[in-house]
Order: C-alpha cells, then sequence, then structure tokens
C-alpha cells in the first residue's frame, strides 16, 4: 500500500471517528408528536390560530405537529375517535359539542398514563360537566359555570400567594380587549425559569372570574384585570400547570385572536409550555426578542 492510500485512508478513518464523536455527545434532539383538535369554536379565525401554533411548535425542532377537526356543530361525535396514544401531547383548541363517551374515556386514559395537555384560551370554556376535564384544566368559564364548579383563584398583593373564593358568582367573564402585563409568580418553574417578571401581552381578552375544581394546580403567572376596563379588579391566573394521574398539563388563557397569539410572549409560553407537558423539563432558551414590561414584541 502506498503512502498516499495509507494517509488518504488514515484521513477517513479520523473524520468518522470525529463525526462519531459528535453524535454521541450532541445526540439529535427527541421529536415529540403533537395532535391539535380544532373543528367547533365560539372565537372567529380558529382555526388559522391552529395553524399558526403548528408552526410555532414545529420551529422549535422539537415536535411533529397534526391537526384534527371535529365534526361540525350538530355532527355525529362518534365519527371523532382519534388515537391518543399515537402522540405525546394534545393540545386542545376546541370549544363545541361533547364527543363521545368513549372518546372522553380514551383521552383521559391517555392522560392519566402520562400524557401531556396543552388548553389554548377558549378550551378552557369546554365540556362544562366532563367531570375529568374540568380537573384537567383547573379552572374555567362560561357554559353554567359557577359557585357549584368550584372557587375562584386570585393572586392576593397583601399575602403573596394564590387564594380561592369560595363566593357565589358566574364562572368566567372578561373586560374590553387591551394591552396587559403579565406577572410571573413561579420564576423557578421550568416553564418561566429565565423570562422577565412582567412583560407585556398584546391586545387579547383577559378572562377573569374562571373557577373550577382546582386540584394540583400551579399558577405560573398572573395579569390584573382593572374595572376601568370591566374588568374584576383582580389578579387573575393567565398560565398554569396541572397534573391528572401521570400526565401534565399547561393550560394558557392567552391567544383570543390571530394579533394575540403573534405575542412573542404567547409563543415563547406556548412552545415551553409544550415541552414540559412532554418531557418534564424545559431546554429552549429565552428568545432575544421577547417582550419587556415597556415593549411589546410580536412576529409576522
Amino acid at each position: 500500500m502506498n503512502k498516499a492510500l495509507k494517509l488518504l485512508l488514515s484521513t477517513l478513518f479520523l473524520f468518522s471517528l470525529a463525526s462519531t464523536i459528535v453524535s454521541i455527545s450532541h445526540p439529535p434532539k427527541k421529536i415529540h408528536r403533537v395532535l391539535i383538535i380544532e373543528g367547533q369554536n365560539n372565537h372567529r379565525n380558529m382555526k388559522e390560530g391552529s395553524q399558526a401554533m403548528k408552526g410555532y411548535l414545529e420551529e422549535t425542532g422539537i415536535f411533529k405537529v397534526e391537526i384534527l377537526s371535529t365534526p361540525a356543530k350538530g355532527g355525529d361525535m362518534n365519527n371523532f375517535d382519534p388515537d391518543f396514544t399515537k402522540y405525546d401531547v394534545v393540545l386542545s383548541n376546541y370549544n363545541g359539542d361533547s364527543w363521545s363517551q368513549k372518546t372522553n374515556q380514551s383521552f383521559e386514559k391517555f392522560v392519566k398514563n402520562g400524557g401531556g395537555v396543552v388548553v389554548v384560551h377558549a378550551a378552557d370554556n369546554a365540556f362544562p360537566k366532563w367531570e375529568a376535564y374540568n380537573k384537567m384544566i383547573g379552572i374555567g368559564g362560561w357554559e353554567g359555570r359557577n359557585e357549584k364548579s368550584g372557587p375562584y383563584l386570585y393572586w392576593d398583593e397583601t399575602k403573596q400567594k394564590i387564594v380561592r373564593d369560595t363566593v357565589a358568582g358566574v364562572g368566567g367573564s372578561h373586560g374590553n380587549q387591551h394591552e396587559f402585563v403579565v406577572t410571573t409568580r413561579e420564576k423557578s418553574h421550568p416553564i418561566m425559569k429565565g423570562l422577565p417578571v412582567e412583560w407585556l401581552h398584546q391586545k387579547d381578552e383577559l378572562y377573569d372570574r374562571l373557577r373550577g375544581p382546582a386540584e394540583n394546580i400551579t399558577v405560573l403567572a398572573t395579569a390584573y384585570s382593572p374595572k376601568e376596563q370591566n374588568g374584576s379588579g383582580k389578579n387573575e391566573p393567565m398560565l398554569m400547570t396541572l397534573t391528572y394521574g401521570k400526565g401534565r398539563i399547561f393550560h394558557t388563557t392567552l391567544g383570543h385572536e390571530n394579533y394575540s397569539q403573534k405575542c412573542v410572549g404567547f409563543i415563547t409560553t406556548l412552545q415551553r409550555g409544550s415541552e414540559w407537558v412532554a418531557t418534564g423539563k424545559v431546554t429552549q432558551v429565552v428568545p432575544n426578542d421577547f417582550p419587556t414590561r415597556e415593549k411589546g414584541s410580536t412576529r409576522k
């Protein structure tokens, strides 16, 4: 074997060895499968919202997303029977007719066995009579919810903690749409770690007076609902995590409209919340264009 060939073979061997070392020290990211459920919603443009959220999740490089639509309002829900076991995360962008009992049971089993769930805005209006679902979302609104559904949750500035209010009253309301400041309450939680303590969210519905079982719940962030905007005058939960069986849930009340979902705060917490429900940790860094208290931030 001549010297030139020996040199070539040695070079190829060293290159192959280096590539192997790099691949071991930097293994490829695991791809988590996400199912977005849509099809009915009392909010406009939610199909566009589903497509936007699909893009936000897939741009991280750690999610592969499918979108599934239910039958239209009044349709045969027996035809809606997804195989939840194919996915790591189910994101609900749905608020409409009840699913079949079979589908409900299949979803409950998925979450109890460790499946992740993300609940976006009006999805917390859905299924007021489905006990397990209300435990998964913690608190919800409208559709007949009241004091029998569970307590209100507020952040008490004096006590510096979340308080539960069992007073009689409606479940679910909101004032005028406006920009508002979101305040982090659990700085060390993986979803919130590294985010500003306060940041300006784009024009949105600020949900208030939500109520429900509120079991196994951690309120990550709140926003003040001002009375001058026809709000509650309370610090209301905006971002929450919950557990149900072995499953993890991320509940965001943000995201009423397409312009609300373009907020970098919404996008980032959706991405990080989805990773947390899938894995229990967050590897994504906080983007440089994340909003501050004084200045909002949007993406096209």
